[in-house]
């Protein structure tokens, strides 16, 4: 299933506790639906809000999973075409996986990741605004930059040499 679905979380008070905001999230999800699968872990705070406000039926056709573990969520992550999500920690994350992200929200603490290309920040108090996020986002062709600040993914790699030329240095 690599590469041919859209992960979608949905968590934050911002959104799931306003009724219109959580109606524009899950209508655009639905109509993505129709051109790409749209996978959601469904958090127990979303689930409880869209029956509240009635709203249950907006869940039909999507691949609705329970909540996952993060080693679960990381695969679901890397196999993904793009993650739409109000998450700040997925939004990193998306970028270590090298997927992009549409960030459901009106702003992000990880403003770099959008100078960089690989999240689009899209408020969500229209439907249209949310389809046209990710439909750029999904057919993008521009390059997206690396993140200098987040290192070259080989810090393991330094730490364990610098450890064994600590441990063979005769002087020590």
């Amino acid at each position: 299933m690599g590469r041919e679905y859209v992960l979608a979380t949905i968590h934050r008070a911002e959104n799931t506790d306003d009724r219109e905001r959580l109606y524009n999230i899950f209508s655009a999800l639905r109509e993505i639906d129709r051109e790409i699968k749209v996978v959601i872990p469904l958090h127990p705070r979303t689930r409880k809000m869209l029956l509240q406000f009635g709203q249950e039926d907006q869940l039909k056709g999507l691949m609705v999973i329970g909540p996952v573990g993060f080693l679960d969520m990381l695969s679901l992550e890397k196999n993904a075409k793009l993650i739409a999500t109000d998450s700040g920690g997925i939004q990193k994350e998306a970028y270590f996986q090298r997927v992009p992200c549409v960030t459901l929200r009106d702003e992000t603490e990880w403003v770099e990741t959008v100078e960089a290309r690989w999240n689009k920040v899209v408020n969500v108090d229209s439907i249209e605004g949310i389809l046209t996020a990710v439909r750029t986002s999904l057919t993008f062709s521009g390059e997206r930059l690396p993140i200098y600040e987040y290192g070259d993914g080989r810090a393991s790699e330094k730490i364990v040499s610098t450890i064994e030329s600590y441990l063979n240095d005769p002087t020590k």
